[in-house]
């Protein structure tokens, strides 16, 4: 496997606060890692330190073949980063944006010139590219910092959180440009609170919580770890739930979970046909009024509830925000 990133035992502390606590991960060339987990997790704080933002007080990480801390020149010039808020300058266009950007970087007027249009064609901003940034829409926006992330075509591509208050229509087109980076070969590590984001771009998901991984795997493993398909049922009468549910605990796997407000229950049942045969038959005889009856696959969100809820209580708690703030204070002195 040729592996664009790598990690072990990556450790940070913020004081008493141990904001990493011996992650690793590894990261194969062309796929996207998609990092989820509650705020205060560690997931900016993986991404900044892979990035070379923050130096690890233990642990070993390689980016693009390089060590993030002995070769740190070598890593910054082969990745590009997108933060949680689009990083442009709102007095420039959109192509001096790009220009500026590239001229930094050495890729001469001319250089910087063809770079700035091939990108503003490929995110689709050509209309709007002699315009000031400030007068963007947010997905443009976005658009804009992805290709500004992207100028001197890097191997790595962090992105945090890119997609925070995109509109759907919007969020797709990221969605769509960053799956035309991967097809190109780019590596891609990602951290959102969007779980259908991870679902939809992410060839294997990390979970962290308290600064630990939690879980590793596919989308389909991770949701095999919460359980197969269940049964959910929808019943005409809110009055009629409790007794929906004394009917199918019998023969469910696990108590029904009840959901007073949208008059669904959702009970695991054996597998086999016969199983839903007889949950059917058995709310009929009952006389249950129902209004659907449907199984369903576990989501991303039942992982994501699932495992940080049983391992690790309630994910945004105002300790979680504090030491957030904390980190970010740390981060830019």
């Amino acid at each position: 496997m040729n592996t664009a990133i790598e990690a072990g035992g990556l450790t940070k502390q913020y004081g008493s606060h141990r904001a990493l606590d011996g992650v690793d991960l590894a990261v194969e060339a062309g796929t996207v890692l998609g990092l989820l987990g509650p705020n205060g997790a560690g997931k900016t704080t993986t991404v900044r330190t892979l990035a070379t933002l923050l130096e690890p007080d233990a642990g070993t990480a390689r980016v693009a073949g390089f060590d993030i801390v002995r070769q740190r020149r070598e890593v910054r010039r082969r990745i590009g980063l997108a933060g949680q808020y689009a990083a442009v300058d709102e007095l420039l266009t959109g192509r001096e944006n790009l220009i500026l950007l590239g001229r930094l970087l050495r890729l001469g007027r001319r250089g910087a010139g063809v770079r700035a249009a091939e990108l503003l064609t490929q995110f689709e901003l050509e209309a709007a590219a002699d315009k000031p940034a400030k007068e963007y829409s947010g997905g443009m926006r976005r658009r804009l910092d992805l290709a500004v992330s992207l100028i001197a075509a890097p191997e790595v591509l962090f992105l945090d959180e890119p997609t925070t208050g995109l509109d759907p229509a919007s969020r797709a087109t990221l969605w769509r440009m960053v799956q035309d980076q991967v097809a190109q070969g780019v590596t891609v590590l990602l951290t959102t609170q969007y779980l259908e984001e991870a679902d939809f771009l992410a060839d294997r998901i990390l979970v962290v919580d308290r600064g630990r991984v939690i879980a590793e795997g596919t989308s389909d493993e991770l949701k095999r770890k919460v359980g197969g398909e269940r049964l959910e049922v929808a019943v005409a009468d809110a009055a009629a739930l409790a007794q929906a549910a004394s009917v199918l605990a019998p023969l469910a796997v696990s108590a029904p979970q009840l959901d007073e407000r949208q008059r669904t229950l959702h009970v695991q049942l054996p597998n086999g046909m016969g199983a839903l045969a007889s949950a059917a038959t058995a709310l009929e005889y009952a006389g249950v009024g129902v209004e659907e009856f449907a199984l369903r696959r576990p989501s991303l969100d039942d992982v994501f509830f699932h495992l940080t809820g049983e391992l690790a209580g309630v994910p945004a708690t105002e300790k979680a925000q504090k030491t957030e703030k904390a980190q970010k204070a740390e981060a830019a002195r």
